[in-house]
């Protein structure tokens, strides 16, 4: 219970929403009304992440930065091996094919080189949070890249993320599995109708691992 003469942060956030407009990242007019999504902060984070609105798992509190969570690369690896084969999208074969694929507790890679990799976490959104993945600056600054463009996790979601890493350096750059890797930004919704969890063509719901493409699951137009 707070005490009246201590700072309540929950208490102060509802009382002063309004001045909060930098947390307002995206206004959009539903149902005749403006409604806001706001970054969830560092202690917002810890609060649903205990009352578990939010799961992380392995979850480590010291990851927890003011504006997002870093999240660790865990020890899966998948990569296309050179091949002249077209990969073909709606076929699964073909999406499968050519494919190289280790545990390990390190991974080099080299320049140009594209992998398929897994965060160390499994996390787990409500109807009413989003999240996306950004890379870390300082890992951005050795030439690796976290996601090409799948960086948008849907309210409902749960598993692992895959990454889709690369290295657009000149030199061969190593990783370690464990390392903090990226960082995820949450945002707090309205409540989906549809969340990931209860879609019929969620795809990669509760996947672990490095996991290929299914794009294949989709109808061919």
């Amino acid at each position: 219970m707070f005490h009246p003469g201590i700072y309540n942060p929950i208490a102060q956030n509802t009382k002063n929403l309004k001045s909060r407009v930098k947390n307002v990242e995206v206004l959009k007019y539903h149902q005749h009304a403006y409604v806001w999504c706001m970054i969830l902060v560092d202690w917002q984070l810890l609060d649903r992440i205990a009352r578990g609105y939010i799961r992380i798992k392995p979850f480590d509190p010291k990851l927890v930065q003011s504006n997002s969570l870093d999240i660790r690369l865990g020890n899966h690896f998948v990569w296309y091996e050179q091949s002249s084969e077209v990969i073909d999208p709606y076929n699964p074969d073909s999406v499968s094919s050519h494919v190289g694929e280790m545990h390990a507790d390190t991974f080099t890679l080299n320049p140009g080189h594209f992998v398929l990799a897994e965060t160390l976490e499994f996390i787990g959104l409500p109807d009413n949070i989003v999240a996306t993945i950004e890379g870390k600056s300082s890992i951005a600054r050795l030439g690796i890249t976290l996601h090409q463009t799948g960086g948008w996790i849907d309210a409902g979601f749960r598993g692992t993320i895959t990454l889709e890493m690369a290295n657009v350096n000149s030199r061969p750059v190593k990783v370690y599995a464990g390392m903090p890797i990226g960082q995820l930004v949450f945002y707090a919704t309205e409540r989906a109708e549809n969340p990931y969890n209860i879609k019929g063509d969620a795809k990669y719901l509760d996947q672990r691992q490095a996991t290929l493409s299914r794009y294949y699951a989709n109808k061919q137009i």
